[in-house]
C-alpha cells in the first residue's frame, strides 16, 4: 500500500523489542527458535516496502515509497543508498537470471535492472492505456512474470484501466494478458512451494484468495483463503511461502502466519505495522519485515523458499 508518513532523520541500528508471536495454537511454535525475538535492523525511513534478499552479495535490498530510493542493507555494514531515483518503487524481486525487477508507482511501469545498470521497461500499459500503479511482484520458475495493480499511485482521474487487475507478463516479455479481473485493491501475491497455487490479497476487501495455476500460466478456480478481520491497523499486504507451505502475510498487528489448509496459525507481533517480508540470510531462515519508517527480522526454523 502507499501511505506518506513523515520523514525522520535515517540512522541504523539494531535493537531487540517487545514484539512477540501470538500462537494461535501450538503448531506455530514448531516454526521459530525458542524465544525468538523481533529485531529492528534499520530505521529512520519514510515507509518502507518491497524486500528482496540477493544470496550472492549477502544484502537485502527494500524501498523507500514516498523518498523515491531503494535502500541496500548489508547485515555487516549496514544501509546505504542503492538507488537515488526509483520512481517511487514498491514490490521488488529477482529473475530467473538474478536481474533485479521493479514495480513503480511513480512511472505506473514494471521495470528490469540490467547487469550493466542499465532500465528495461517491461510494462508500462495494456491494452494501449496505461496501467495503474504496479505494486507486487513475482517471478515463476519458468520465467513468466505476475503483478498486482490497484491505483494507489495514483488519483482517480488519471486511471485508465477499467479494472485493478493482476497481470501475467510472458517469459519472452512479448505477451501480458489479466488473470483475475474481479479485485478492488490486489496488492501481495505469492507462490505455493510446488507453484500449483498462486495467492493474491485484496487489501479493501481484507481477505486473501487462492488460485490454481493452469498449465498456460492463467489462473483458475478463486476462492476465499483467509478472510483477515481485525481491529488493530494494517491491512493485508506483501506475502511469502516457506519450503513446507506456510504462508507469511503482513496484516493487521503483525505479520500473520497460515498453514496450507488457511489456517491462522499464529502473529508475529511487530512495534510498527507491516507491509512486506522476504526471506534472507544464508540460511533463508530469517524473515526480514519491512514495517512502517523501519526493518525488522526475526529468525524462523523452516527455510523460506528462494527467490533466484
Amino acid at each position: 500500500m502507499f501511505h506518506i508518513i513523515k520523514w525522520v532523520k535515517r540512522k541504523v541500528e539494531k535493537q531487540l523489542f517487545s514484539g512477540h508471536l501470538e500462537a494461535k495454537c501450538q503448531a506455530v511454535k514448531s516454526l521459530f527458535p525458542k524465544n525468538a525475538t523481533v529485531e529492528r535492523v534499520a530505521t529512520g525511513f519514510e515507509f518502507t516496502e518491497g524486500p528482496i534478499w540477493f544470496a550472492e552479495e549477502k544484502y537485502l535490498l527494500f524501498s523507500d515509497i514516498p523518498a523515491n530510493k531503494i535502500f541496500k542493507l548489508t547485515p555487516s555494514s549496514g544501509v546505504t543508498v542503492f538507488r537515488e531515483t526509483s520512481h517511487n518503487s514498491n514490490g521488488l524481486t529477482r529473475d530467473k537470471q538474478g536481474r533485479l525487477i521493479a514495480c513503480e508507482h511513480g512511472t505506473r511501469r514494471v521495470t528490469r535492472t540490467e547487469k550493466d545498470g542499465s532500465i528495461t521497461v517491461l510494462a508500462d500499459k495494456f491494452q494501449g492505456n496505461k496501467l495503474n500503479s504496479p505494486n507486487d511482484i513475482v517471478v515463476k520458475s519458468d520465467g513468466s512474470i505476475y503483478f498486482t495493480d490497484p491505483p494507489y499511485g495514483i488519483k482517480p482521474e488519471q486511471q485508465e484501466q477499467p479494472i485493478q487487475g493482476v497481470y501475467r507478463l510472458s517469459s519472452d516479455g512479448k505477451e501480458i494478458i489479466v488473470v483475475a479481473d474481479d479485485f478492488d485493491k490486489p496488492n501481495g501475491l505469492a507462490f505455493s512451494p510446488d507453484e500449483k497455487k498462486l495467492y493474491i490479497d485484496d487489501s479493501e476487501r481484507r481477505h486473501i484468495r487462492v488460485f490454481d495455476v493452469q498449465a498456460d500460466g492463467k489462473l483458475a478456480n478463486s476462492r476465499i483463503f483467509y478472510k483477515m478481520n481485525g481491529k488493530k491497523p494494517g491491512l493485508p499486504d506483501g506475502m511469502k511461502v516457506d519450503v513446507q507451505g506456510h504462508l507469511y502475510c503482513t496484516g493487521a498487528g503483525g505479520v500473520w502466519v497460515f498453514d496450507p489448509e488457511g489456517n491462522h496459525l499464529g502473529t508475529i507481533v511487530t512495534p510498527e505495522v507491516p507491509a512486506n517480508c522476504a526471506w534472507g540470510d544464508d540460511d533463508l531462515q530469517s524473515l526480514y519485515i519491512t514495517a512502517g519508517t523501519s526493518v525488522y527480522k526475526i529468525r524462523v526454523n523452516v527455510p523460506g523458499i528462494k527467490v533466484p
